[in-house]
């Protein structure tokens, strides 16, 4: 069968260090993708798992991974992925998801690259990749709002 993917770039203003470590921090997680609670455990066989709602004890989802790569500060792959939604029940299988993180440096700080594989091409998930694709983007800026105020924090606690 073949499968589907979504590709997006942003430049930060970061080293690509700090671009890397909000990729994994949970703390960042949070604010970046609005999450209630992340988990990582950031080493190759790892887990990265994030959740939301407003309920701790009953979130309305819950993403969990692997961590299939990761390799400070370029790369960090996720993959065996888990879903579930209290809201919209998959009718598919994601055993083929993989997200691919990957920083480069770039003369004003990083280029972050995430590509998403794996989604079905079944009517099924048709639903899930156009919600994905919209989710990545608004993601993306939210990633650059928190890479700049991460920016400034840094510019300031630098001044003499």
């Amino acid at each position: 069968m073949s499968h589907r993917k979504l590709t997006f770039t942003v430049e930060l203003n970061i080293p690509p260090e700090a671009a890397f470590s909000l990729l994994h921090t949970p703390s960042s997680i949070r604010q970046w993708w609005g999450a209630m609670r992340a988990v990582v455990w950031p080493e190759p066989g790892g887990i990265w798992v994030t959740t939301w709602g407003d309920d701790e004890n009953s979130p309305n989802f819950i993403s969990t991974a692997r961590i299939l790569v990761f390799e400070p500060p370029r790369i960090l792959t996720l993959g065996d992925f888990r879903y579930h939604s209290k809201v919209t029940p998959m009718n598919f299988s994601m055993s083929d998801f993989k997200t691919h993180f990957e920083v480069k440096p770039t003369t004003n700080g990083a280029e972050l690259k995430i590509e998403q594989t794996g989604f079905p091409r079944d009517p099924e998930a048709d639903e899930f990749y156009h919600r994905c694709d919209i989710g990545w983007k608004n993601t993306l800026t939210s990633i650059k709002i928190h890479a700049e105020k991460h920016a400034a924090t840094v510019n300031a606690s630098a001044a003499p």
